[in-house]
């Protein structure tokens, strides 16, 4: 799509007016703001031309306009111009980044609520890339004659155990030769090995055998599946109520809904390419969000992991804004989980506004 550069002007001053006031943009606020010397006759036209291209929207109860989806995309492809964070801003993300939390989990978790202390958005925090995690050992620990307790451990050092109660009777030798056969077969194995070797299995082992090593391998690949699909770690979803777009129960009860289930859903972000990515409206996958935006940072936590750290609101956010923070807090965490080193700052002396 090509537009003139008083088209661009135009939707420029549309967006940055809507982000700031939530109010449609009339022709006499551009003519303020554009710094065009043309008519207030002729900007409406070009506006119409901009509605016309799907790229602006009028609301009914209004003369002015405010920017569609296409509009908002248009923008942040072509318009938007870097933010440089104040030194107020990254002075707070340093000090936010002293985590002392050795768990990732809780690191991952904290982080999330940071950030939306920061923006006052909702956020939400993942990891991803876990495709790789295995089973590094299993122990069998006998109870009483007819219960044992299984203890697996991932190659990430996760542990979980289970307490399994049998019908039979089993001998702490026949639990010994259990644990050595599952060691030998099923250590180092991903959810989709676990299964195949589970059916390999089958074909050489007794029925009694057999059903014991389901019962021990069923919980484990359950394991790896819980860990791979952790999901959305989510907070601050009471932040949209303060945005007009969710001060009505119609529209913000889906969405905050939505949000606090979102750690159940298979529908999760992802960032194509590069480190921060913008969906807009209709972009995103999952149908709460066709009125809503994404803007979302990818940081690195090693051992072929790495995450994802975002915000959520409506589409009239300071997308510049919120990229630069997001990109810096994430490159804070990659160094903390990396190096432990904070990110160099990219503010300067001349810019100390909020």
């Amino acid at each position: 799509m090509t537009l003139s550069d008083r088209q661009k002007a135009i939707l420029h001053v549309v967006v940055d007016q809507y982000i700031k006031t939530a109010e449609p943009v009339g022709s006499k606020t551009i003519a303020s703001q554009a710094e065009l010397e043309v008519s207030s006759a002729t900007i409406r036209n070009e506006m119409a031309e901009l509605e016309h291209m799907g790229l602006l929207e009028q609301p009914h109860t209004s003369a002015g306009r405010v920017p569609s989806a296409e509009g908002y995309r248009f923008y942040v492809n072509n318009l938007m111009d870097n933010h440089r964070l104040t030194l107020q801003e990254t002075k707070s993300m340093n000090e936010a980044l002293e985590l002392k939390i050795q768990e990732m989990d809780q690191v991952i978790t904290q982080a999330g609520k940071i950030i939306s202390q920061l923006t006052q958005y909702p956020t939400f925090a993942l990891t991803t890339g876990r495709d790789e995690l295995s089973i590094n050992r299993f122990d069998l620990l006998l109870v009483d004659q007819n219960s044992f307790i299984v203890v697996v451990m991932t190659n990430q050092l996760t542990v979980k155990n289970k307490l399994f109660r049998l019908d039979k009777e089993i001998t702490e030798m026949q639990l010994q030769m259990l644990s050595t056969l599952i060691n030998s077969s099923f250590t180092g194995k991903t959810t989709q090995e676990l299964a195949s070797e589970l059916m390999r299995i089958a074909n050489h082992a007794t029925d009694d055998t057999y059903e014991l090593i389901c019962m021990v391998v069923s919980f484990a690949g359950q394991m790896l599946k819980e860990l791979q699909n952790s999901g959305v770690h989510t907070a601050g979803i009471q932040n949209l109520l303060a945005h007009p777009e969710y001060q009505s129960l119609d529209s913000a009860g889906p969405l905050m809904n939505f949000l606090s289930e979102w750690e159940n859903t298979t529908e999760l972000p992802v960032i194509k390419d590069g480190d921060v990515e913008i969906l807009i409206g209709p972009e995103n996958v999952a149908s709460e969000l066709k009125n809503s935006s994404i803007v979302m940072a990818r940081y690195d936590i090693g051992d072929n992991m790495q995450g994802v750290i975002g915000v959520v609101g409506p589409t009239r956010m300071d997308y510049a804004k919120l990229a630069a923070r997001l990109s810096y807090f994430a490159e804070g965490l990659s160094r903390m989980f990396g190096k432990g080193e904070l990110p160099q700052s990219n503010s300067n002396d001349e810019n100390k506004g909020d």
